[in-house]
């Protein structure tokens, strides 16, 4: 699900979207954050809000205070708490006097191999937003829409009144999430994923990647790569039980096996999935092996 590659907007300019709506993005590209984390700004007025204020780089923060300029800033939001969303929302709010608000704090040692796989456990906001609450600025209003899954905690900002929505790493621009268990749990961001699906919003802006311009229709496609993957692994371990290092090379075959690890993250994901649904079970004693269920 991978798109390819587009020209990335200069670093650290603040970049107009729509009229309640700048990004500026950060200087940390790679693998897993595609061009880098995008911050958004939003706000028209003499008030703005901060959406993923993104790693704590002295370059990218000083690129918010300039974008932000002489506006004042009602709250920090955070979409959820890896390294390459949430550290700059303590030092950003010092320099603004700024709340930080949005998802909850979570700290847990995830031992995925991505490069975004642990958690900002200096993430403390002033209040914890829950799916409906909202927060209000001079001509706008932004509104939590829970959507765990890519992280237990993760939340999307709908602006009321445009049809925009933030979407973090729930739904990205350029590729399918990465759901790494513990805490990422495939049958919450399938949930997530239906639950944005009834929602009918004009766009997405994702933290990575291009804006996603036929929502409905883009998050179509990921269930449906989903299932696909799903019956894959299904295909796959019907001849007989198998491990998810022998599970990823024969699915992600045109994927550079650097990337292998990180896809294998999903694979458990889905295999932990379809275990709580009756489809697979993994076999006594045998740690990381898995057959079809029956």
């Amino acid at each position: 699900m991978a798109s390819t590659a587009t020209t990335p907007p200069p670093y650290g300019a603040s970049e107009q979207l729509e009229p309640l709506v700048r990004r500026v993005l950060a200087r940390n590209p790679s693998p897993f954050t595609f061009t880098g984390t995008q911050s958004y700004i939003v706000g028209g007025g003499g008030e703005v809000a901060v959406i993923d204020p993104g790693p704590d780089e002295e370059d990218h923060i000083a690129a918010l205070v300039k974008a932000i300029g002489n506006a004042r800033v009602v709250a920090i939001l955070c979409t959820h708490t890896h390294h390459d969303h949430s550290p700059a929302a303590a030092p950003l709010a010092a320099l603004t006097g700024a709340k930080v608000v949005g998802c909850a704090p979570l700290s847990l040692v995830d031992d995925g191999p991505r490069a975004d796989a642990s958690f900002d456990t200096g993430y403390h906001p002033d209040h914890v937003l829950m799916d409906g609450d909202s927060v209000t600025g001079e001509g706008f209003t932004l509104t939590a829409v829970a959507t765990p899954g890519h992280t237990s905690n993760h939340l999307c900002y709908a602006l009321e009144g445009t049809g925009a929505l933030f979407s973090g790493d729930h739904v990205m621009g350029w590729s399918t999430t990465v759901v790494s268990p513990p805490d990422g749990d495939m049958s919450d961001y399938m949930a997530s994923l239906e639950k944005l699906q009834t929602r009918g919003d004009r766009i997405y802006y994702p933290a990575h990647g291009p804006a996603v311009t036929k929502p409905s229709q883009f998050v179509r496609g990921i269930i449906g790569h989903r299932r696909q993957r799903e019956n894959q692994i299904l295909r796959l371990l019907e001849p007989g039980s198998s491990t998810i290092a022998a599970l990823v090379p024969q699915m992600y075959a045109a994927v550079n096996p650097a990337l292998h690890p990180a896809a294998g993250r999903s694979v458990l994901a889905h295999l932990i999935d379809l275990e709580r649904r009756g489809r697979v079970r993994r076999e006594a004693d045998a740690g990381d092996l898995w057959a079809v269920a029956g």
